[in-house]
């Protein structure tokens, strides 16, 4: 926000209220996550279902190729023994296509399935109501679903900011204690 902003005389309130309409509230803890099945090469999908009896990440991230994406997913490349010392299953979702998803697993040496919410697009983001429809891309968000198929834990990131993964990693953590109650 920048002083021009003010100077101009607009309620600080109306400003930020018109930055909070702008971004994503995702589906809350205690949901139901919905069923999908995505591409993830040109002749085979993959379906949230599959997953069942084990927990689940989903990191929806707007673009292949883009810096913060390629920091974000890298990072969960290097994560990723500490997600399946939980169990976890990590999900990559974005509206790109299978073809570029897969130069883009390869060049990033990435080894978890990433899945083309491309056709028709955005789908999955809005069923997760994470779409940006304004850019066509899905906003940066971040779902831990339960061995049941329940979101325990969501996040949208500002799209510029990689949220790293200390919240999924709390959120698997907490998952352990429930059920060990």
């Amino acid at each position: 926000m920048s002083r021009a902003t003010f100077a101009r005389g607009e309620n600080v309130l109306e400003v930020i209220s018109s930055i909070m309409a702008s971004h994503a509230t995702p589906l809350p803890p205690g949901t139901t996550a919905p069923d999908f099945e995505l591409p993830s090469t040109p002749d085979q999908t993959v379906s949230l279902s599959e997953f069942r009896g084990q927990p689940v990440i989903l990191a929806f991230y707007p673009e292949d190729w883009s810096p913060v994406c390629s920091d974000q997913m890298a990072l969960y490349q290097a994560v990723l023994p500490e997600f399946q010392r939980f169990g976890a299953e990590l999900i990559g979702i974005s509206v790109d296509g299978i073809w570029s998803h897969l130069a883009f697993a390869k060049d990033r040496n990435l080894h978890f399935p990433l899945l083309a919410d491309f056709e028709p697009k955005g789908e999955v983001s809005r069923a997760y109501q994470v779409y940006r429809a304004k850019e066509g891309t899905s906003e940066r968000a971040l779902f831990v679903i339960d061995a049941d198929g329940i979101v325990r834990w969501s996040y949208v990131s500002p799209v510029g900011v990689n949220p790293g993964a200390d919240g999924i990693l709390r959120a698997l953590e907490n998952l352990g204690k429930e059920g060990a109650s």
